[in-house]
């Protein structure tokens, strides 16, 4: 069985790429710069005042930019990779499988007739063939996990989870591939024997309701789908243990 759009699956095409920057034509002979010309006696010409303050503040600025992008890379920004804020639910949803039949988009409607987002409520969507989250929250504290299929700390962090299920009776464990190749992603699990669900997110619309912008990114929920906490990068089997069983029964 085949499905189109977002479970009714909308099928969309990804974003086209940017156009690219006009050309710039050559400047004439005229318009080049001309070479200063040589200092008497061969004397070398005095340094521009102010130069060397502006040398150390470029270099300072650099310096500050660099630590801004490894932070960012890091924890993300105040408006990306922050996840869903503790306490509240988790966006509903419904996607394919990995290793299913059914091809499309996530659906993350929480009613019906939301066109893009979806034609009927993604808590509706079910199947075997269908990784639902409302049915994950419903069934026990969640953790989820969002990872790529060609970053290698991501893969290792789902094989880290994969392997944490047999001490987590109760607690339902899943990862979701965001884009990427669907056979690649296929292959991988079945390479790794991973036991665990794992969804695919073809268009990338469900890490952005989850704010992912960090590979991996794990969000805890308690039972009912409320939002305890969300790590990002990668995090020991211990320490995951401890905190899915810190989640309880409870909402």
């Amino acid at each position: 069985m085949s499905e189109r759009g977002p479970l009714d699956f909308d099928d969309e095409d990804l974003d086209p790429p940017p156009a690219s920057a006009p050309r710039r034509e050559p400047a004439s002979a005229r318009d080049a710069p001309r070479s200063p010309s040589p200092s008497p006696r061969g004397r070398r010409p005095a340094a521009a005042p102010g130069r060397s303050y502006v040398w150390v503040v470029g270099v300072g600025a650099l310096v500050l930019v660099l630590v801004l992008l490894a932070t960012t890379i890091r924890h993300g920004t105040d408006q990306g990779a922050r996840g869903i804020p503790d306490g509240e639910a988790m966006p509903p949803f419904a996607v394919p499988t990995a290793t299913g039949r059914l091809d499309g988009d996530a659906n993350l409607a929480t009613h019906a007739g939301e066109g893009q987002a979806g034609h009927v409520p993604a808590c509706q969507v079910r199947g075997a063939d269908v990784l639902n989250g409302c049915a994950l929250r419903d069934a026990g504290p969640v953790v989820l996990a969002f990872f790529t299929v060609r970053n290698r700390e991501c893969i290792d962090q789902v094989d880290v989870l994969d392997r944490a299920r047999a001490r987590l009776p109760g607690v339902q464990l899943a990862a979701i591939a965001i884009r990427g190749d669907r056979d690649e992603l296929r292959k991988l699990v079945g390479d790794h024997g991973w036991s665990i669900p794992i969804g695919y997110d073809r268009d990338g619309a469900l890490s952005n309701a989850y704010h992912v912008q960090v590979c991996p990114q794990i969000t805890f929920a308690r039972r009912g789908g409320r939002v305890a906490a969300t790590t990002f990068g990668t995090i020991g089997a211990d320490d995951l243990v401890t905190r899915a069983r810190e989640l309880g029964g409870g909402t």
